[in-house]
């Protein structure tokens, strides 16, 4: 059975010169880089390498880069770690938006059962968020704010520019989630008026297990682990140079391929829903999620009349991978909080599927696709 592989949201398959250099290094490299004889130095030499190398790309010194297990450290050891240090300064306050990925929302609560206060902004019915709202949440004790860069589930882009530049004119300490913006969307950390900024390498083609986070140099946090003195003492562990190194490769081929990738994505994203419009009646198919202002390679569809789960299912006996929303949370197949908080009706809540393309997607194979999901939704409405 052929299979199709849309869920490049959730997790991105390995491009293979990523797997040929961390083999290089997994069968050649032995090292602790925190080890002084050479063949820590060896390690410690790729690990500035990869360091260097992500720093420039998205304009930071690498003294600003923290290498992490993956998005949800990087995401929990700025918001847990910047609220900690802010308590110290008599600041409890913490603002975000009911999009987040759970890696931040649910960090916030946990915060929360701690004594801070956490304001969730709503967004509208395409997801963002206003900046008037944000800047209207903003207290005199607020030690941060924290808002993707673009969503997960719907591909929604955040004004975080804007948002940026109020965070900077009232003291406030701002954060953003950009794992599934890094390769699709610019990022220079030398114009952008963030403090922090997440990252992950699966998402851009890299292995799984590794992640970053920029911290600005004037920002203060409390590490989240303690141990070792790695990363200037802000993240205990010894690094996993191959992954870094990885991360690093893939990095760098996603930044030099940039412009060439939106426009390949753009072209699927855009036969995908056409292809679909075609086969199946196009009033019942209704696209979540902003229709300018995205990511060029994730598609939220609400298939009406079609319930999300029966959709998956079938989708899966054909070879066919896609996804609820998260993959955090969809193997429990619970209704999407980010459509939820978007207000959309029931019949769109219950019947919203996310496909997301990348590497190794062909606009032939998305036609092959788009007949056999458009052949079941047309069965079940029949059926109905």
């Amino acid at each position: 059975m052929k299979r199709y592989y849309f869920d490049h949201a959730a997790s991105t398959p390995m491009h293979p010169e990523v797997a040929r250099v961390m083999l290089d290094i997994l069968t050649t490299t032995v090292g602790n880089a925190s080890s002084i004889h050479r063949f820590g130095r060896e390690a410690r030499q790729l690990l500035n390498q990869a360091r260097d190398k992500i720093a420039a790309g998205i304009g930071c010194s690498p003294s600003e880069l923290i290498f992490t297990s993956g998005g949800t450290e990087s995401d929990n050891t700025a918001i847990v770690g910047i609220a900690r240090a802010g308590r110290k300064r008599g600041k409890s306050h913490i603002i975000t938006s009911a999009v987040e990925h759970h890696a931040v929302l649910h960090t916030c609560e946990a915060l929360e059962r701690e004594g801070f206060r956490i304001t969730v902004l709503p967004v509208d019915e395409y997801g963002q968020v206003s900046t008037a709202d944000v800047e209207a949440a903003v207290e005199p004790d607020t030690a941060l704010i924290t808002i993707m860069y673009a969503n997960n589930e719907t591909g929604t882009i955040q004004p975080i520019e804007e948002i940026g530049r109020i965070a900077r004119s009232n003291g406030v300490i701002f954060h953003v989630d950009a794992v599934q913006a890094m390769g699709l969307l610019p990022i220079n950390l030398r114009s952008l008026p963030v403090d922090l900024m997440s990252f992950s390498a699966h998402k851009i083609n890299g292995p799984q297990g590794v992640g970053a986070l920029y911290v600005g140099r004037q920002i203060l946090l409390d590490p989240l682990l303690s141990g070792g003195t790695q990363e200037r003492k802000r993240r205990a562990g010894t690094e996993n140079v191959a992954g870094i190194v990885g991360f690093a490769k893939a990095f760098e081929l996603s930044v030099n391929l940039m412009s060439e990738r939106k426009l390949f994505l753009d072209k699927l994203r855009y036969t995908w829903i056409e292809r679909l419009q075609e086969l199946v009646d196009q009033e019942r198919i209704v696209l979540n999620g902003h229709p300018s202002d995205r990511l060029p390679h994730i598609v939220n569809l609400s298939f009406i009349g079609v319930d999300t789960e029966t959709l998956l299912m079938n989708l899966d006996l054909e070879g066919i991978a896609a996804s609820s929303g998260s993959a955090c949370t969809a193997g429990a197949l619970e209704p999407s909080h980010v459509l939820r908080a978007m207000r959309i009706s029931q019949e769109r809540l219950s019947s919203a599927v996310r496909f997301s393309f990348g590497l190794g997607n062909t606009t032939d194979e998305l036609e092959q696709a788009a007949k056999k999901v458009a052949t079941f939704v047309n069965r079940v409405r029949n059926n109905s």
